[in-house]
């Protein structure tokens, strides 16, 4: 199953069990931030996340231990890849055109992306 853009609070949960690698629900509301929401709703934000096939369980009898089946760097590479087709017509030109004339690139951060990009023709 392809990946599917996450909402605010199902990645918030992805990042949690990124972290830990794997966990109960209860380990999961441990690390989230105050105010804590209930662990009905984290529980079935994690179910949803298991019927997007990007969680899944080791059952414990009742109790179910989650871990991620994808990682951070694949859910950031679909993220860049969504960013580019909607908003800058897949062209890395335009993207990088965006930051440099709108966030105000510094020189040594534009110094680095040319050293990135030397690096990967010399590749």
């Amino acid at each position: 199953m392809p990946i599917r853009e996450l909402t605010k609070a199902e990645e918030e949960i992805m990042r949690v069990l990124w972290q830990l690698q794997k966990g109960f629900v209860k380990d999961v509301l441990a690390e989230l931030p105050e105010p804590k929401p209930a662990y009905n709703t984290v529980s079935t934000i994690i179910r949803i996340l298991e019927k997007k096939e990007l969680v899944s369980y080791t059952a414990y009898g009742k109790t179910h231990e989650y871990f991620p089946l994808i990682t951070e760097e694949q859910y950031r590479r679909f993220q860049t890849e969504q960013l580019m087709a909607n908003y800058f017509d897949n062209s890395l030109k335009k993207l990088v055109s965006f930051f440099v004339n709108d966030k105000n690139i510094s020189l040594n951060e534009a110094d680095e992306i040319i050293k990135l990009l030397n690096n990967q023709k010399d590749q």
